[in-house]
């Protein structure tokens, strides 16, 4: 939509007898306006995208290096807590809440009060908890998938912002310009004004 504002301004092109240099000057402005929201802010949003993606997926190498899925054992169901703290949990389904036992991956033996996707806990009941490697839970790490769909939203957010941004100077050009010309017909008008109306006043 920008753009076909920009291209507007193309029809200065023309040769015309009453074509102004202002006029002249706002096609190449909008002419400006076009290449760069056609081909520039794509190009922005590409390597902003690219660089996101690479970013994530270093995130996400990370994260499935750092945190484990283990198998935690349900010791007896607690009394329902105010509100999940459970950073796997939080905004998701509450769960219930249990005491449960699991091995960390160094051997450590884990004890704690959680959140279990488990309707109607019983002792010995099992469920599967990420960890880190000390046995402390954390997050579900951030899948491949995801990264990239993040990287993805991040490239088309960085051109639609670029497109904007020169589309925001190109108006803004165009206004100290329409400034200029309206100054100048004053400066004219100031001239001629005196004048205006008399008979023979070109005589």
């Amino acid at each position: 939509m920008r753009a076909v504002r920009a291209v507007s301004g193309l029809w200065r092109w023309r040769r015309n007898p009453l074509r102004r240099p202002t006029d002249l000057a706002e096609a190449w402005l909008a002419l400006i306006t076009l290449l760069l929201v056609a081909l520039a802010a794509p190009l922005i949003g590409v390597l902003a995208g690219s660089a996101a993606h690479a970013s994530l997926q270093r995130s996400v190498r990370a994260q499935h290096q750092s945190r484990h899925l283990v198998t935690a054992t349900v010791v007896r169901e607690l009394e329902a807590a105010p509100a999940a703290t459970d950073p796997e949990l939080l905004g998701g389904d509450p769960g219930s809440r249990v005491l449960a036992r699991w091995t960390a991956p160094d051997g450590s033996g884990r004890r704690e009060a959680v959140q279990a996707r488990l309707p109607d806990p019983r002792p010995g009941d099992t469920f599967r908890i990420w960890t880190d490697g000390h046995g402390d839970r954390v997050a579900r790490p951030l899948e491949p998938g995801a990264a990239t769909a993040h990287a993805v939203l991040a490239g088309v957010g960085a051109a639609l912002l670029a497109a904007g941004l020169f589309e925001g100077g190109r108006r803004l050009i165009l206004r100290r310009m329409l400034r200029g010309r309206y100054a100048c017909w004053d400066r004219e008008w100031d001239q001629a004004g005196p004048d205006w109306g008399r008979a023979g006043a070109d005589s």
